[in-house]
């Protein structure tokens, strides 16, 4: 058997082991968008796996909304950003490192709101600058340093208000020396791609799990001065919940390391582009993993 197998089989003899005796019912809760739908579904589903009786509360909203749910116990568990979290909740430092930053949110939220973070997954949905790979081979772009002197020559495309926020435009330029040679303003987000596959901008910025960066074939620059923050996606759990339930945080934190953007790109583009429910990509996701 390969080692993939063994760490497969493995898993699945974990999973059905910690699930016995138990049968408590855990609140698996979600913000408004695919990537959560997918996830809280693949949390869910190993949970389900492991003999807990689990509730869904998909769809809740942004960011306010599920975090008042799991303060006031209406959900026990939801999948957070790291960044996300230190922005609208801790309202803290943005410029740490991914392990400060995961540790100061997780001290307040422990301190403040008696919820923990389990360990993250592999996927970082921040920023993403993206260039096709034509335009990286011509310039020879890996980075976002070396984007620095091309971008005098290349058309730059986001949607409004980018030029003049604080870790837009003027950050790049501060950081990186980023001028581009022309800005188009988007009315919406979603024509970053198609105006960058139709050649009428070179650079555009997308977020870390975009199917569209796999299914184009698209060159992630990398932030390699760390302008943007992480944005690692992490479950948080009640810790009451955890308390009553210690088997909880084992089955999560075996699946988590399992995502990553590359998977995560995947699993969207099934939901986004081929239409496939959430519930049914994370059975998928579940069974190619061994189980």
């Amino acid at each position: 058997m390969s080692s993939k197998g063994i760490v497969a089989l493995g898993l699945a003899m974990f999973i059905g082991l910690a699930g016995q005796g138990h049968a408590a019912t855990i609140k698996v809760g979600s913000k408004n968008f695919t990537e959560q739908f997918i996830v809280a579904e693949i949390y869910a589903q190993a949970l389900e796996k492991a003999g807990f009786t689990v509730e869904r509360h998909l769809n809740l909203g942004a960011t306010a909304i599920a975090q008042a749910a799991l303060e006031h116990g209406d959900i026990d568990l939801y999948p957070e950003y790291t960044g996300t979290a230190m922005a609208a909740v801790v309202k803290g430092d943005l410029s740490g490192s991914a392990d400060k930053i995961y540790s100061d949110v997780k001290n307040y939220y422990e301190s403040k709101f008696h919820l923990t973070w389990l360990a993250t997954t592999n996927i970082n949905n921040g920023y993403a600058m993206i260039v096709k790979p034509a335009i990286a081979t011509k310039y020879n772009l890996k980075t976002l340093s070396d984007l620095g002197p091309a971008s005098k020559d290349l058309v730059f495309g986001a949607e409004a208000g980018f030029q003049d926020r604080g870790d837009g435009l003027p950050a790049l330029k501060n950081v990186y020396g980023i001028d581009f040679r022309e800005f188009k303003n988007f009315a919406s987000p979603n024509f970053r791609y198609s105006a960058l596959l139709n050649d009428n901008i070179n650079v555009s910025i997308g977020f870390g799990t975009d199917w569209q960066i796999a299914d184009d074939k698209l060159v992630v620059l990398d932030d390699d001065k760390h302008l943007w923050p992480p944005y690692f996606l992490t479950p948080v759990v009640r810790q009451d919940t955890l308390a009553g339930n210690p088997k909880l945080a084992d089955v999560l934190n075996k699946v988590s390391p399992m995502l990553t953007n590359e998977n995560m790109r995947e699993l969207n583009a099934k939901v986004d582009r081929d239409k496939e429910e959430p519930a049914d990509v994370a059975e998928e996701f579940l069974a190619a993993h061994g189980l």
